[in-house]
């Protein structure tokens, strides 16, 4: 019976060790984007509209890329509901101003942007609603409808996009 049970653990056992991955051949070198770095980017940020740029775009595995963006959002300029058409994920950082970000649920009068990568609509019906302040995290995977419906002020935070589709041009 031990026999046999251990001839049934076994690739239990082998699995965890054979479905790492090999180290590259040249090990990858770490980006730093320091706080001074974040804070000067965006204090650059065009205070009349909605920014979303990048602050560093760096491969880390193969064609495998992150980014690391800045987003100012100014109150008198709230955007509009979207939905990206692409499988990276959004992971937002705040860093100054709180509101309310709805995510899920479906666009009211959805539009397609110029670019095709993405819809946009007026608002979203039926999505989760949270309130979100400097410090949070909220992690919005692609293909995932998303809208700031309330801004108390000015916020500004951080994404990080992790990107499979290897889409992020270096920076």
């Amino acid at each position: 019976m031990r026999y046999a049970l251990s001839i049934l653990m076994l690739p239990l056992l082998v699995a965890p060790v054979s479905a790492q991955t090999p180290p590259p051949a040249v090990p990858p070198v770490a980006t730093d984007v320091t706080a001074v770095d974040i804070r000067a980017f965006i204090d650059a940020l065009p205070k009349d509209r909605v920014s979303d740029l990048p602050i560093r775009v760096v491969p880390v595995t193969g064609d495998y890329r992150v980014g690391v963006y800045g987003v100012l959002r100014p109150s008198a300029y709230p955007g509009t509901a979207i939905m990206h058409r692409v499988h990276t994920t959004e992971i937002y950082y705040m860093l100054e101003g709180a509101g309310t970000l709805v995510t899920g649920g479906t666009l009211v009068g959805p539009e397609d942007t110029p670019n095709g990568m993405s819809v946009r609509g007026s608002s979203i019906e039926g999505g989760a609603s949270r309130r979100v302040a400097p410090g949070d995290v909220v992690v919005i995977p692609g293909h995932t409808p998303h809208w700031w419906s309330e801004l108390d002020g000015d916020i500004s935070y951080l994404i990080f996009r992790p990107d499979p589709d290897n889409r992020l041009p270096i920076r």
